[in-house]
């Protein structure tokens, strides 16, 4: 079975269905139209740091503001560099690894192209 509908935007889900014009996700109800699933496969995740560079995956990063990390009592430090960082969708819009600490989820308005 040939399964060309996107996958939803709201949850990733790939058990899509076509409603008329609109696409119709099952699991989580979200609908939208096929035209704006067409619009957003053309739109490429778009990034930018904190002085407005362009990010793109596999960039070094560097910290710019001390940053708390949540359950834990360490932080990231100004001045960490960040390499190989990865581009996702939502509002941490970055992943990577930081030394010493672990994987993490950064906002792009913390750091800045090295």
């Amino acid at each position: 079975m040939s399964h060309s509908l996107p996958p939803c935007p709201a949850c990733a889900s790939t058990l899509t269905y076509e409603d008329g014009d609109l696409l119709i996700c099952p699991e989580c109800g979200h609908e939208w139209s096929a035209a704006a699933a067409a619009e957003q496969d053309d739109d490429a995740l778009v990034v930018k740091d904190a002085n407005g560079n362009l990010l793109q995956d596999g960039d070094t990063v560097t910290v710019i503001k001390d940053l708390k990390i949540k359950g834990a009592s360490s932080v990231v430090k100004v001045g960490t560099k960040v390499k190989n960082i990865r581009l996702v969708g939502g509002d941490h819009n970055i992943d990577c690894k930081i030394d010493g600490v672990g994987a993490m989820k950064l906002k792009s308005e913390f750091v800045r192209k090295a």
